[in-house]
């Protein structure tokens, strides 16, 4: 089993503010996340599956990801 992430790396690695995941996270968008408990982690599958679908062709394309 994969570490699950916290906001904080998941941040980094897409290279945005907490407070964008965060924000996505309350308005239902972005990548798929776990709550246990209190915490919030992600599953780093989720992670690339959000990379993959957030890939376009042309700026034309609409962006449902963006908050």
């Amino acid at each position: 089993m994969d570490p699950l992430l916290k906001t904080g790396e998941v941040s980094l690695m897409l290279g945005m503010k907490k407070s964008t995941l965060e924000a996505w996270r309350f308005y239902g968008k972005g990548p798929k996340f776990l709550k246990i408990s209190r915490a919030v982690r992600y599953r780093l599958e989720d992670i690339q599956e959000f990379i993959n679908e957030s890939v376009k062709h042309s700026t034309s394309e609409y962006d449902n990801c963006r908050s």
